[in-house]
């Protein structure tokens, strides 16, 4: 059974090499550019996997993990942060929301596959 991955990240750019690097795996792609967007397609299509840019309009990615976290259908989902946040404290304040991950850009399309099949 093929897997669905939420890509969520406002920057074009991002979500397009992203897209490209997951769905050369076979794994089927969601996209979101924004909080409230990232929210609504998780609680309709729960996906097997979230992979969510901190910062974001409408709702940064903190309050997005923590609210997937805390809702009963979606509290199962996967979830890596992906950020250019780099220090510490973001990683941890990160795992602290519940992610199961966190991923820091620039990465190489390896390690993002990486990150992907561990968290799946």
């Amino acid at each position: 059974m093929s897997k669905t991955i939420l890509v969520v990240d406002d920057s074009p750019a991002h979500l397009e090499l992203m897209q490209r690097t997951i769905e050369g795996r076979g794994w089927e792609v969601l996209t979101a550019a924004d909080g409230e967007q990232a929210l609504e397609k998780a609680e309709t299509r729960r996906p097997d996997l979230i992979l969510l840019d901190v910062v974001l309009p409408k709702k940064n990615g903190y309050q997005v993990c923590r609210q997937l976290k805390q809702g009963n259908a979606t509290k199962s989902i996967k979830i890596i942060m992906v950020s250019s946040k780099s220090q510490e404290s973001d990683k941890y304040w990160g795992l602290k929301q519940g992610a199961d991950g966190y991923l820091v850009k620039p990465f190489a399309p390896a390690e993002l596959l990486r990150a992907v099949e561990q968290a799946l």
